[in-house]
């Protein structure tokens, strides 16, 4: 089994869309997968309600919730032969919080925009996740993601060249398409659109699939359940 998380601190930063995405990748493979939301917005519950009953299944957890007629350890199992979680985290995780989720994977998947304000928030955030040790220690594999991308632009070069600074893989850019609407108007992936309509975008994903493939062997997980966060807990 292979955990996935989707990080960054600064929320609007494309966390939902690059979970949701791969989550339907995987299934569309006939992985059995499962997509946990950790985000109290739901966006990644939401886009799974919208998914065609016929299109391969997702497992969704809604993860933010705690719910009284279950216990949290209930709540949290996963399938039988579970082979992909996918872990959408929300904004501002820090601290002591911020430790709880990386203990519990096995990838960390940063998403960047092209602009100032998130290349400055991702420099901190980033090296809040390396200089504190709460990464390599435990063997958690970390890849940086640019999203939204309009390349041939000032500021695009501009993430471009900090992302390649950085001491961590900067292993996809993806494009700032309307096929990412589209798919998730409908609960789908960028993979699950007719190819010939997603190409382009299916290109730009394919060194990200690579690098999760070419990740280090996962952890196995115990009684076919993810140990609970506690999405209270301070940072």
């Amino acid at each position: 089994m292979q955990r996935i998380l989707v990080l960054n601190a600064k929320g609007g930063c494309g966390k939902t869309t690059l979970a949701t995405n791969l989550a339907g990748y995987y299934a569309s493979r006939g992985e059995v997968t499962s997509l946990l939301d950790y985000d109290p917005q739901g966006s990644a519950m939401k886009w799974l309600s919208l998914r065609d009953r016929e299109r391969p299944a997702i497992h969704g957890i809604a993860a933010y919730q705690k719910r009284n007629d279950l216990t949290r350890t209930f709540q949290m199992r996963l399938p039988a032969g579970t082979r992909r979680v996918i872990m959408d985290a929300p904004a501002g995780v820090a601290g002591l919080q911020l430790g709880d989720y990386v203990q519990r994977v096995d990838c960390i998947l940063v998403p960047v925009l092209p602009s100032p304000i998130d290349i400055h928030a991702a420099a901190h955030f980033i090296q809040d996740l390396l200089l504190l040790g709460k990464v390599r220690p435990a063997g958690v594999r970390l890849a940086v993601v640019a999203n939204r991308v309009r390349e041939n632009t000032r500021v695009y070069r501009d993430l471009q060249r900090f992302l390649l600074a950085l001491n961590v893989p900067f292993v996809a850019t993806l494009r700032d398409s309307q096929n990412h609407i589209r798919a998730a108007e409908q609960g789908l992936a960028i993979h699950e659109l007719e190819a010939s309509r997603s190409l382009l975008d299916r290109e730009r994903w394919a060194p990200l699939i690579d690098w999760l493939e070419a990740a280090a062997e996962p952890s196995p997980v115990a009684n076919n359940s993810v140990t609970p966060i506690d999405a209270s807990r301070p940072g």
